[in-house]
């Protein structure tokens, strides 16, 4: 979700997606989302989930009482989402959050999953909070992570990992590159297909590492207070190993 259109697209992949991340607990990441709220004492009714993917936290979030809308910038993303719930009732828009618009304000924006990493300028961060303090009602919530830079030196690195399910098979192979703190993803698809034979799709993605104290300064800038971070998913304290650096910030 960034620069140069790099913003988590995926094309034929985007049916894959939900099988190659069937272990993501969307239910733990909504009981954090909800523990912040109550942290912050807030019962927001209307939510935004910006970079929502296939919708899986969305619908999640749909289920516990929150209004929602689901923003991303692959329409086949959004397709996916849109066949889990064709009821109409969660709105689906097909934007880029860079420069997106809404038809009113919400009460909270959560953008989930290391979304904004795919921002590669920071100039694009800064934009992106911008319009996310615009269309939030005083007072209201925003609540994203961002993958740490643990995670982009010692996880991702120049590690390749194979994921399997479902007779999907995905190579994935990552670059990081310490002097422009970018990662490079080389996806490579095989999906079984009803004659027994393999298709093969091919996908790169791009990360970017984005400090603490850029995130909390751009936070700042754009006219957020009351900023604090957390772990993984999890109302404690950020340590310097954790892998994802959760923020939450109030429209003040």
């Amino acid at each position: 979700m960034g620069q140069n259109n790099n913003e988590k697209q995926f094309g034929a992949l985007a049916g894959y997606y939900d099988i190659l991340n069937y272990n993501a607990d969307y239910s733990k990441v909504a009981d954090y989302i909800e523990g912040v709220f109550a942290l912050y004492k807030r019962a927001p009714a209307l939510v935004l989930d910006l970079a929502c993917g296939t919708g899986n936290l969305a619908i999640e979030l749909d289920r516990r009482g929150c209004d929602m809308t689901g923003l991303d910038l692959s329409a086949e993303m959004l397709a996916a989402a849109s066949a889990k719930r064709p009821d109409g009732k969660i709105l689906w828009l097909n934007q880029d959050m860079r420069s997106f618009e809404l038809y009113g304000t919400v009460d909270a924006v959560v953008c989930c999953f290391d979304s904004l990493n795919y921002i590669l300028d920071g100039a694009d961060i800064k934009k992106c909070f911008s319009l996310v303090h615009n269309y939030l009602n005083y007072g209201g919530l925003f609540i994203f992570d961002v993958n740490s830079k643990y995670k982009f030196e010692r996880v991702y690195a120049k590690n390749n990992f194979v994921l399997e399910n479902k007779n999907v098979y995905c190579s994935w192979q990552n670059y990081y590159d310490e002097k422009t703190e970018t990662c490079n993803f080389y996806l490579t698809l095989f999906v079984k297909q009803p004659d027994g034979l393999y298709k093969r799709y091919t996908e790169t993605q791009k990360e970017k590492y984005h400090s603490e104290e850029f995130l909390k300064s751009a936070l700042a800038e754009s006219g957020f207070g009351d900023i604090k971070t957390f772990r993984n998913f999890k109302l404690e304290q950020a340590s310097g190993n954790c892998e994802r650096l959760c923020f939450a910030a109030a429209k003040i």
